[in-house]
């Protein structure tokens, strides 16, 4: 039976097929809704890991003990989980293990284009990397297969035109292979030196057995696949790009589509090449299909006529390869550009108006909260990755211990617990003069509203055990607790201006639910008394969506307003009801 299934949707279908037990993830887009189908299926015990690492080791010991595991992730969640996937690609697994990382070409959702093809090379594990739904199903099913017939975690690659589109995909029935007896054996999961050194040859050896798959058993499943129409023009490809070239395309060329991505094929690209007068390699980001082929000893054409930046299109491969121009519908008005924004009623809102207010530097996270560095409120100085804030902040004030009482750092609650404990520490390990405020909304914000350590609920929704972030940053030797309404401007700057005074490491804990959360209930809209209002434009400096000015006075959409009352604490003549 087919179903339209969008591509996230369709890894999870696959993995369930597959026999799947246990699943252990981070929310991160494009990877999210992955796991989040996974928790539908009552045969899978799935959850939300504080961070990436934790997920891998989870499936990792998931797998050694027996059971068919999966972690997913986005790209640079692998960067937080390389630690035991390099390991796991030395000790191997017992029953099947799949990562799947999702990237993000474009930066559609995240703080830089990082090509995860490379991970697979440098972590010498197999990656397969599906170009439609159908594929995605299919690919999960075969990556547990291979990866206990290699010995082997196997990396499942996604891009987000993957990830989130629909295409067809024929689902079947779930086979489970039950648990497989583990057995001890200490030179096989125990990497000490003197072990690691034998599995690196086993490794190196496996590669080679997985490049003769990929030459022959993977033609034979269409993992890999050869299409011969017009040989004038040749194309390799793999994933999305392979949509987008016969799409633009068509019968006007031949095609080489690798599933498999790592190990690549050698024989198989040499026969291909040598049919095709002139063979373009069609991948987004890096040149790695391309170096490999130049490695080989085969001449492509690749980055030097495309580009190492952002997506392809169907457009800029007629244009490359054919010289034509695409064709496309254009509508009649210019249509108003639409840039992110903290959403009305954003508790963040109000405790970014307050540190603008205060004048300080502020060391940003990765969440909502992101958006605090538009303006008008313009209050984050740096982003650099997950708990990065809070680090970052410590460092500020080392090398700057002049500005510590004028410099903060914010991070949200989801993030704090992923990664920003361990900067915590820091601070009060080598008692730096800190403030790090946690933007406590309740959630994980930005990836869809899921379940975290410090929310009281675990991925079904069911009643788990909260980590109280008061206590936590008490146990690690902070002494300085604040808790604040960020509704509240005054009591807000009042109590941050009082930490930066303290000159001792401190913690201010925001606490407000994100506005959007369907248990959260709101007051009802606010208005302007036009009469009232002398066009003074303050209520306009905390950058609310639902805030205008009409014909010279200031305006309030009823739709969007939540009632918050931040703005009312602004208008300095009672002209907001």
């Amino acid at each position: 039976m087919k179903k339209l299934l969008l591509g996230n949707e369709a890894v999870a279908r696959g993995l369930y097929e597959g026999g799947c037990r246990v699943a252990s993830s981070y929310p991160g887009t494009p990877s999210t809704e992955v796991t989040e189908c996974i928790s539908t299926y009552n045969e899978i015990t799935s959850e939300w890991a504080p961070n990436e690492k934790v997920a891998m080791e989870v499936a990792f010991g998931a797998a050694v003990a027996g059971a068919r595991s999966f972690c997913a992730m986005k790209h640079v969640g692998l960067n937080v989980a390389a630690d035991p996937l390099f390991t796991s690609s030395y000790t191997g697994v017992n029953a099947g293990l799949v990562v799947v990382v999702a990237d993000d070409p474009g930066m559609h959702s995240s703080q830089n284009e990082q090509d995860s093809r490379h991970y697979a090379r440098a972590s010498k594990i197999m990656m397969l990397e599906p170009a439609d739904s159908d594929e995605c199903l299919r690919y999960s099913k075969l990556a547990f297969e291979l990866s206990e017939r290699f010995d082997t975690p196997v990396l499942l690659r996604l891009t987000t035109r993957v990830s989130h589109s629909r295409s067809l995909a024929e689902v079947g029935d779930r086979v489970d292979n039950g648990l497989k007896p583990y057995e001890k054996n200490a030179p096989k999961y125990v990497m000490v030196p003197a072990n690691a050194k034998v599995k690196h040859v086993e490794v190196e050896n496996r590669i080679l057995k997985q490049v003769e798959y990929c030459e022959t058993e993977a033609l034979e499943n269409g993992l890999n696949s050869v299409e011969y129409n017009n040989k004038k023009i040749g194309v390799i490809t793999a994933g999305i790009c392979y949509e987008y070239a016969k799409e633009a395309l068509g019968d006007k060329a031949s095609y080489l589509k690798l599933g498999c991505v790592y190990p690549l094929p050698e024989k198989l690209i040499k026969d291909f090449c040598a049919e095709c007068e002139t063979v373009y390699v069609l991948e987004e980001l890096d040149d790695y299909i391309e170096t490999h082929c130049r490695k080989i000893g085969v001449d492509v054409k690749g980055k030097a006529e495309f580009t190492l930046l952002g997506e392809y299109s169907q457009g800029l491969i007629r244009k490359v390869i054919l010289g034509e121009e695409s064709k496309s519908l254009k509508a009649d008005v210019d249509i108003p550009a639409r840039p992110p924004v903290l959403c009305a009623g954003c508790p963040h809102r109000g405790l970014f108006y307050a540190l603008k207010k205060l004048g300080v530097t502020v060391s940003g996270d990765i969440g909502c909260y992101t958006l605090g560095a538009s303006k008008p409120l313009g209050m984050i100085d740096t982003v650099l990755c997950m708990g990065g804030s809070v680090s970052g902040l410590h460092g500020r004030n080392l090398a700057d211990p002049e500005r510590a009482n004028k410099s903060v750092a914010v991070i949200g609650d989801s993030t704090f617990i992923h990664s920003g404990v361990t900067g915590l520490i820091d601070i009060a390990y080598n008692n730096s003069n800190s403030v790090t405020i946690i933007l406590d909304n309740s959630i994980t914000g930005m990836t869809g509203h899921q379940q975290n350590p410090t929310t009281g609920f675990n991925i079904k929704g069911e009643p788990a055990a909260a980590v109280s972030l008061e206590k936590l940053c008490e146990a690690v030797g902070i002494n300085n607790v604040f808790v604040v309404d960020p509704y509240n401007l005054d009591e807000s700057y009042t109590t941050i201006k009082k930490a930066l005074d303290l000159n001792a490491p401190a913690v201010v804990i925001s606490r407000r639910p994100c506005a959007l959360l369907k248990t959260v209930k709101h007051n009802p809209p606010l208005k302007v008394n036009k009469d009232k209002c002398k066009s003074c434009k303050m209520c306009m400096k905390i950058g609310c969506p639902a805030i205008s000015m009409k014909d010279g006075k200031a305006e309030i959409d009823f739709t969007q307003c939540l009632g918050c009352n931040v703005c009312s604490q602004l208008c300095k003549f009672g002209a907001i009801e």
